[in-house]
């Protein structure tokens, strides 16, 4: 049934709501009959002149320089071999969307009906014109090789075969500070490859090019040792073909220093392993499965040095790594082709990444106190925001270094700003703040899992191991609606108001009385409480019986708000409530803060808010730079609103001079950092982008939030609770899955950062 379940979503996920996940969007203003003359005829005929002038025109003119073409013909598809054309489509338009959220590249996939090489070639020749590069996607061996070469060859554009060089280089990167940890030297070792595909060959052949020698290197294919004797084997294949008889790979296996493993599952055995010299590296890069399981691996030999194709274990040998930062630094030198150079220069900046101290942020979205080089940590990790500005210079530059480069960088500050502003155009938080939620999931209470969306929610928060789902409501309604949906784990079921909850509805009332006994509450006030959902709920994380709670998609926010506020305690130190929406921005995530509970703050007020808010963003791995938003710049408004704002940002730079923050200031001003510092030089927020806003009112927050959720289909994490001592948050009335699934990490990692603080003290 689960089974059935994802392939449903999947299915979905791909039709809905509209087909596909690629689109193509204008770039340039249409609304009015100008802009279409311009766009088309006649004012189009003017590039068109300038670029039959000069053929490089093109780049100035047309998005050709940042366009690159996915190309395929369907004969080997992930692990579904030759499924055709049309069937790799929803690959392609997956390699598409990676290009695009990675390096901020756009994508065309193009599908290519036919299997003959030289019509293949023939057909991307005939189409390059339009593009700046061509990534060639899922083509079987041996055809991609010739295909690849003779494109490089004929071309004059980049043109790389993901498949072939991604895992390569990636691996690569992995392996120099492998060998440094093991003290080895790539010339001494002996390797062992379980597969001999086109990545295995293409792996081995950029070892060779580290230093290993191909005559220590043992190939093995599905029917054994690759041997100069065996007619069988491809030329490709021959360069690592033994001149001996056939050995076994546990014989092979005896004393080698590096396994790659690009096959199948489990060819790795224990004994295999132990047989290994001191400090054995092992990548075993089998998908899903790796060559020998990771737990048994590293319980095995406890030198191992070992990296899969998992993101659910230590050095993930990941193409994402790679290729998209590899095209970027390629079409912005307008490089001619992707030679060995610009490959190695990957491989080297990946590898001295992984050795310098890796950002706040990054170890926030993989739940690690500090990832540092070594054993577990010897390649960088996807999330990491470095990337872009460290690989694509470092292909830019070798493209310029060996001649291939057309179009040279001269100021290299310049362009990695560009660089990781392009990146701000993605909005990765929400996945690692998914990443971070499932390094360590908690116990997470529904409260109102009788409702469909609620516990589909629930559904995606347990099946992707988010967190663990408590479902509280209608008992006989939930394992109707589990049914229907499919979700048939086993997770605990509660029902407030049934008899065999009398017990712990009664200890919940007596806690709960205890400490409200003076304040107007009698025990059978409690009692009565006890049997609504959310102080139960509430009641539960309060006492320990579960770490955090999300409620309120079927009730107002006010009414949801009220028991969490009654039962939960403040925060050590908190002395007010405030909420935060993270706002999923074209310039990067945004935090605006106070968007549900306070409805006219005061300057002090809003201080704290501020405060929180910037201890929120940090806890995301996001170093605030906050504006005070008004409709006042600078004292230009004698208004109590905006004075209060003045007043705030006052205390704030006398007490807390190192958060960077300033007001009042109108939204443009504080979004517009050219604007703003024209106009104000002397602003803390001159030349500073901003990310996190603090608004002088409820009302100007929230409507602010939601128009951009409406008019702009700006995704919001949120409000997100803060000064509370327990995990208890709050979804929007009517709030959708995507956003109960995310507030629910959002809960779960509150719980994971309580626990630590608490642990601590």
């Amino acid at each position: 049934m689960e089974n059935n379940n994802k392939r449903k979503e999947a299915l979905l996920y791909h039709a809905k709501p509209t087909p596909g996940k690629i689109q193509v969007v204008p770039t340039k203003k249409y609304a009015t009959q100008r802009d279409l003359s311009l766009a088309y005829s006649p004012g189009v005929a003017e590039p068109c002149l300038e670029i039959a002038k000069d053929v490089n025109n093109v780049y100035k003119y047309t998005a050709k320089g940042n366009l690159v073409a996915v190309i395929t013909n369907g004969t080997a598809v992930l692990g579904l071999g030759d499924i055709g054309p049309e069937a790799s489509k929803p690959v392609m338009e997956g390699k598409g969307l990676l290009f695009k959220i990675f390096s901020d590249i756009d994508v065309f996939d193009i599908e290519i009906g036919t299997k003959n090489v030289d019509e293949f070639i023939e057909t991307v020749k005939n189409i390059a014109p339009t593009f700046g590069g061509i990534n060639l996607e899922d083509i079987k061996a041996p055809e991609s090789f010739e295909i690849e070469r003779r494109l490089v060859e004929e071309l004059n554009i980049p043109v790389m075969h993901d498949d072939q060089h991604g895992t390569a280089i990636i691996s690569s990167a992995a392996l120099i500070n492998a060998l440094e940890l093991a003290n080895k030297k790539a010339e001494d070792i002996k390797m062992v490859v379980s597969g001999a595909g086109s990545a295995a060959i293409a792996c081995a052949d950029l070892y060779v090019l580290l230093g290993i020698k191909p005559e220590n290197v043992y190939m093995f294919n599905s029917k054994g040792l690759l041997t100069k004797n065996n007619p069988s084997i491809s030329e490709l294949q021959r360069k690592y073909a033994r001149d001996c008889e056939p050995i076994s790979l546990a014989e092979a296996m005896k004393g080698c220093d590096l396994f790659l493993g690009l096959s199948t599952a489990d060819v790795l055995t224990p004994e295999m392993l132990l047989s290994m010299s001191e400090n054995p590296i092992v990548f075993a890069m089998a998908n899903p499965n790796p060559e020998i399981e990771y737990n048994l691996a590293i319980a095995t030999r406890k030198d191992i040095i070992m990296a899969t194709g998992r993101s659910d274990y230590p050095n993930q040998v990941n193409n994402v790594l790679g290729f998209p930062y590899i095209f970027r630094g390629a079409l912005d030198v307008r490089a001619t082709k992707i030679n060995e150079a610009m490959k190695m220069a990957a491989v080297r900046a990946l590898a001295s990444l992984a050795k310098e101290s890796v950002p706040e942020q990054v170890n926030v979205a993989y739940g690690a106190t500090k990832l540092t080089f070594g054993r577990e940590y010897i390649i960088p990790k996807p999330f990491d925001p470095r990337l872009i500005a460290v690989v694509a210079p470092a292909v830019a530059k070798a493209a310029m270094d060996s001649g291939v480069a057309q179009n040279p960088i001269n100021d290299w500050e310049k362009y990695k700003d560009e660089l990781l502003e392009r990146l701000g155009h993605d909005n990765k938080l929400v996945r690692m703040i998914t990443t971070r939620a499932k390094s360590d999931p908690k116990s997470i209470v529904f409260a109102e899992a009788d409702h469909l969306d609620v516990l589909k929610a629930a559904q995606i928060v347990h099946d992707e191991g988010i967190g663990f789902p408590v479902l509280l409501g209608n008992k006989e309604i939930i394992l109707e609606l589990k049914a229907e949906i499919g979700f048939d784990a086993d997770v605990t079921i509660i029902d407030p108001k049934e008899k065999e909850e009398e017990e712990r509805r009664n200890r919940f009332a007596k806690t709960y009385w205890e400490t409200r006994k003076r304040r107007g509450i009698s025990f059978l006030d409690a009692q009565k409480l006890m049997r609504e959902r959310n102080y139960f709920a509430a009641m539960m994380v309060n006492v320990g019986e579960a770490d955090a709670l999300v409620s309120g998609h079927s009730r107002s926010y006010p009414s949801v708000v009220k028991p969490m506020l009654q039962l939960v305690d403040k925060a050590p130190g908190a002395s007010i409530v405030a909420t935060t929406n993270i706002m999923m921005t074209k310039r990067g995530p945004m935090f605006f803060s106070d968007t549900a509970i306070n409805i006219n703050p005061s300057a002090d007020d809003l201080a704290k808010i501020a405060l929180m808010t910037a201890k929120t963003a940090r806890m995301f791995g996001v170093e605030p730079v906050i504006a005070m938003v008004s409709y006042s710049n600078f004292g230009s408004s004698t208004n109590s609103s905006a004075g209060k704002v003045r007043e705030a940002v006052a205390y704030l730079h006398e007490n807390h001079p190192d958060l960077c923050i300033d007001g009042e200031i109108q939204a443009d001003f504080a979004l517009n950092p050219e604007m703003l510092k024209a106009k104000f030089p002397f602003s803390k927020l001159a030349d500073k982008k901003v990310n996190t806003l603090i608004f002088p009112n409820l009302e100007s927050a929230n409507i602010t939030y939601k128009l951009l959720k409406e008019l702009n289909k700006v995704d919001s994490i949120g409000p997100i609770m803060l000064g509370m001592g327990k995990p208890v948050h709050i979804f929007q009335l009517g709030a959708s899955v995507e956003e109960m699934v995310n507030m629910s990490a959002i809960a779960i990692i509150d719980a994971q950062e309580k626990q630590k603080k608490k642990a601590s003290n």
